[in-house]
């Protein structure tokens, strides 16, 4: 976004919806049926973290299990009671309640909203070059090449 179009305030929740819902390639996209995110650090032209407003509809999940290699992830919840899935297994979270997870400890995580009601949270990560990112229980991994994420089977092979 041009710098002078840039707004110097706003509320998140009016900020506009990233309009391709999800990066990975079929058939994990659809996975993320019911997760909305607003993408505020780019709305300010923010370069070194990213911050996201994420909206999980009741049955909806974050993302696919996974841990980077190089990028640092924290998330505060807002909204709602979703589980927190990590190689520990499951915790669940309510509002106030934050975790982070730390480049390279190899914990994958996501959060799954089993409840009936929709949870918000924050999510901010940094944007470090030559990050990984591993998916422990399915067929894919992903590689961050000029800033676009790549991804491919765990054989190398491409989706």
């Amino acid at each position: 976004m041009p710098e002078h179009t840039r707004p110097i305030a706003l509320v998140a929740a009016d900020a506009a919806p990233r309009t391709r819902p999800s990066l990975y390639p079929e058939p994990f996209a659809s996975r993320m049926r019911g997760r909305t995110k607003r993408a505020l650090g780019d709305l300010f032209g923010l370069h070194n973290f990213g911050v996201n407003l994420t909206r999980l509809e009741p049955g909806a999940v974050s993302a696919l299990r996974h841990a980077h290699s190089r990028q640092d992830e924290f998330i505060y919840v807002l909204e709602g009671q979703p589980a927190l899935h990590t190689d520990e297994g499951l915790t669940r979270l309510a509002p106030g309640m934050c975790a982070g997870f730390p480049a390279g400890s190899g914990n994958a995580h996501c959060l799954i909203n089993d409840t009936a009601a929709a949870v918000v949270y924050l999510e901010i990560g940094d944007r470090s070059g030559g990050d990984q990112a591993s998916y422990p229980d399915d067929d894919l991994q992903a590689d961050l090449i000029d800033g676009q994420w790549a991804f491919s089977r765990k054989d190398g092979s491409a989706y």
